[in-house]
């Protein structure tokens, strides 16, 4: 498939004008932080003990920044975000998106376009590599997911519940027409796909003390609004002498991410000895691709464009350079 002219000479200038690229492909700059790096063999290097991939340079503030091929850097991240054993179309579409997240942000004028952890995507070097996922990047090289002739906008969760969320309602911002929130059949395997919660409501007041004090003791929590996916939008906070409505995302931030697994909440329970029950599904914000719902199309047999077509709709995939 012929990349489209637009996307070629976007990434042609990026690579020219990128202090990071070293090699025929894009490269990255990773900032990995303060600590001990030094050059290894086979065009590696050593940072607080682990070995990476590419090179690395030192920020003005000593800070350790590693040069690395997209491709490599690839390498350490699919594994990373996904679980390494997937059946192989999973993995692919989870290398396309990882690509894509990549040269979307990419930004030449910064000191650095990435960091290794969550806040961008999970990088470990060389020690986070697997096999299977090496495969996987090898057999997608190149290719990215488009719209319109320019990168998509990459978002991915563990487990979306049955449902994908729109970026608009999960962020607030501006709507994406790739990104709308769509029907999904197939991560019914996951262990989060249906969950329950205790929340403790002393823990919760705890929390809200401030909010809560015109309100007297919180007694309950309660849905007040939610969005087309089903998600929680909004919760109000019951007190013996009125109420406090609390943003879905804030709250879910405030007990935890991990208690409340996501915002795909189905039942809330009356208070018993002290705790509020939670039913509900899903891990995590629920935008894009649902990567349980991509293993679970990949054991249907379903190609690694099938399943970036079912959750980011109209779309395609694309190479980079050619």
């Amino acid at each position: 498939m012929a990349a489209a002219p637009m996307l070629a000479r976007r990434a042609r200038a990026q690579s020219d004008a990128d202090p990071a690229s070293s090699s025929t492909r894009p490269a990255l700059r990773v900032l990995l932080g303060s600590g001990d790096a030094s050059p290894s063999s086979g065009g590696m290097f050593t940072y607080n003990g682990r070995l990476y991939r590419g090179t690395f340079t030192r920020g003005s503030d000593g800070a350790v920044v590693n040069l690395v091929d997209i491709e490599e850097y690839l390498y350490s991240v699919v594994p990373s975000e996904m679980a390494p054993r997937w059946p192989a179309p999973a993995l692919q579409a989870q290398a396309i998106c990882s690509r894509t997240y990549v040269l979307q942000r990419s930004d030449p004028r910064r000191t650095y376009d990435l960091v290794p952890s969550e806040v961008n995507q999970v990088y470990h070097g060389v020690a986070g590599e697997s096999v299977d996922a090496t495969a996987a990047v090898d057999a997608t090289a190149g290719r990215v997911l488009t719209y319109n002739g320019s990168f998509a906008q990459i978002a991915y969760s563990s487990c979306c519940g049955g449902h994908t969320e729109a970026s608009a309602d999960a962020w607030n911002t501006t709507p994406i027409p790739y990104l709308q929130g769509v029907v999904c059949t197939s991560c019914g395997d996951s262990p989060n796909y249906r969950w329950n919660a205790a929340l403790a409501l002393d823990a919760i007041a705890a929390r809200y003390a401030a909010q809560m004090a015109p309100f007297g003791n919180l007694t309950s929590i309660a849905i007040a609004a939610r969005d087309p996916s089903g998600r929680a939008r909004n919760f109000t906070l019951l007190g013996q002498h009125g109420s406090l409505p609390v943003k879905g995302s804030a709250f879910r931030t405030a007990v935890g991410p991990r208690t409340l697994r996501s915002l795909l909440v189905f039942d809330v329970r009356p208070p018993l000895a002290g705790s509020i029950a939670i039913g509900g599904g899903g891990l995590g914000h629920g935008v894009g691709l649902c990567q349980w719902g991509a293993r679970g199309m990949a054991l249907q047999n379903r190609r690694a464009e099938e399943i970036l077509a079912q959750y980011f709709p109209q779309t395609k995939v694309d190479y980079l350079n050619r």
